[in-house]
């Protein structure tokens, strides 16, 4: 328990835990802001293990100063890489228009319900009350929603 206390009151450690707080608080608040905040503190936990006496404005310091340098060049860069990768894989969804697949719970509209579609189930919406069993065509998707249609008859 000692040892633990110990490691918990060393200022790199405290500085690493909090980088990984803010790293994982960008996953529950998106924006890509707070992660740079989290390189701050890993580049002052860095520090602290070339230079273990620097003083705690010293450490302030190069927190600020490492989180807004590194915000400022790798904020945008990180956005469009990750903004591509979306973009790519919303393209690969292009695919699902006018595909068929299966209610699983009742659509209604405002309220929505799940389809089956390639062994996966999908939030779904519609315009008009849709029973769970038939048959329907993919019209759009929104994120990981699909609007469907059902199935005009003859």
């Amino acid at each position: 328990m000692q040892d633990l206390n110990e490691l918990l009151s060393d200022p790199k450690v405290i500085w690493f835990l909090i980088g990984l707080v803010f790293l994982l608080a960008e996953f529950v608040i998106p924006g890509l802001i707070i992660l740079f905040f989290g390189i701050g503190c890993w580049v002052t936990s860095l520090s602290l293990l070339w230079f273990p006496d620097l003083s705690f404005n010293f450490q302030l310091t190069i927190f600020l100063i490492s989180s807004i340098i590194s915000l400022g060049l790798l904020r945008k860069s990180l956005k469009n890489w990750l903004n591509s990768r979306t973009k790519n894989i919303d393209d690969g969804l292009e695919e699902y228009i006018n595909k068929h697949c299966l209610v699983k719970n009742d659509i209604k509209p405002e309220i929505g319900g799940k389809v089956s579609f390639k062994g996966a189930i999908w939030d779904a919406d519609s315009d008009t009350e849709i029973k769970k069993g038939d048959t329907v065509m993919i019209k759009a998707i929104n994120g990981i929603r699909l609007f469907v249609e059902p199935l005009k008859t003859k």
